[in-house]
């Protein structure tokens, strides 16, 4: 069974969360982890829109398997520049908005320049504005002010934003002596690390995957097309997400979860089956659920018409779109698990 390292965690999270990469805007993580597919020795492709491809060649070529996760995250965009110099956003995916509300941020412009800003409610003065606790923090009543001194909106055109420029939210990312990994973008980063920590593993000791196998670095999956393109030959396609906690689920941030039934329908019974058993023969903390408003790669797939098995798997994350948290114990399970799977 794979072992999983802490250190090698913390030290390529760290790496990968601190790089944004809202759906879109993917040029940066790409890069990032083509260093690392590099490092493993392993043979991949760059799609045209940006999704990674990794061929590993197995101990069996009757089949071909995949897994994924995707690199995208939630953010915003500059919608409009205001008369006074602030700036009205629009949602890319979907942030819980009223999480925003004081969160510092960065505006990217296409030439490059960066700029810093806070994302605040339009009543934002408690000695000021009479709703300034119980206006309603949607999309519409937030904006975000620019560390910069502007005043009007030809103050900041000036400083070359424009409408449709990125707005990375800070993650404000930490590992927890405790063992909590608390940042936004968990869903699905976590998953992106898990991946790699798998093939740093296989590539340092030795180890063959049991089929011909395709994994993805997906980007547009929080927009709904992420794995549209996979490759027609795949059988089987395990794909590895956030697991969900909350109300009556069964879920939680210590085990991996493994789901049945998310809003597009029922996921593969004997593969799903598959993946229950092998969580039960290793020993993992795992747990079984539906997610009732949720979609993953592997529906995206089945919509663009492939063909396949399809079954999803993740760390359960607390507050998802929000200011997310999962355990070190939820993310080694899940290592464990689609590692008991592929090889």
């Amino acid at each position: 069974m794979i072992k999983f390292d802490l250190e090698a965690f913390k030290s390529i999270s760290e790496k990968v969360f601190n790089c944004d990469s809202p759906s879109g805007y993917n040029h940066n993580i790409v890069k990032l982890l083509s260093t690392y597919l590099d490092e493993y020795n392993v043979e991949y492709k760059v799609h045209n829109k940006g999704t990674i491809e990794v061929f590993i060649k197995g101990n069996d070529s009757s089949k071909v398997v995949a897994t994924s996760a995707h690199v995208d995250t939630l953010g915003l965009m500059v919608r409009s520049i205001k008369g006074n110099g602030n700036l009205a956003l629009t949602k890319i995916g979907g942030p819980i908005v009223p999480t925003l509300d004081g969160e510092y941020c960065k505006v990217v412009t296409r030439d490059n320049k960066v700029y810093t800003g806070t994302i605040l409610s339009t009543s934002n003065a408690a000695h000021v504005y009479k709703d300034s606790e119980s206006k309603s923090r949607d999309i519409d009543n937030v904006e975000l002010r620019l560390d910069e001194i502007v005043k009007s909106k030809d103050d900041v055109k000036k400083l070359g934003i424009e409408n449709g420029d990125y707005v990375f939210i800070d993650p404000k990312y930490v590992v927890t002596e405790s063992g909590f990994l608390k940042t936004r973008f968990i869903d699905d980063k976590a998953s992106v690390v898990i991946i790699l920590m798998l093939l740093k593993y296989c590539h340092e000791n030795n180890i063959k995957f049991n089929y011909d196998t395709r994994i993805y670095f997906v980007v547009y999956e929080e927009v709904g097309h992420g794995a549209s393109a996979i490759s027609d030959d795949i059988s089987e396609f395990v794909t590895i997400d956030m697991g969900c906690i909350g109300l009556d689920l069964a879920g939680n941030e210590y085990a991996v979860s493994i789901c049945a039934k998310d809003s597009g329908g029922p996921y593969d019974y004997e593969l799903t089956t598959r993946l229950i058993n092998l969580a039960k023969e290793n020993n993992l903390n795992y747990t079984v659920d539906i997610f009732p408003y949720y979609s993953s790669d592997v529906t995206s797939a089945y919509r663009s018409g492939k063909d396949f098995k399809g079954a999803l798997i993740g760390t359960g994350v607390s507050a998802s779109h929000g200011m997310e948290r999962t355990h070190i114990q939820g993310i080694e399970a899940t290592l464990k698990l689609i590692y008991s799977y592929l090889c």
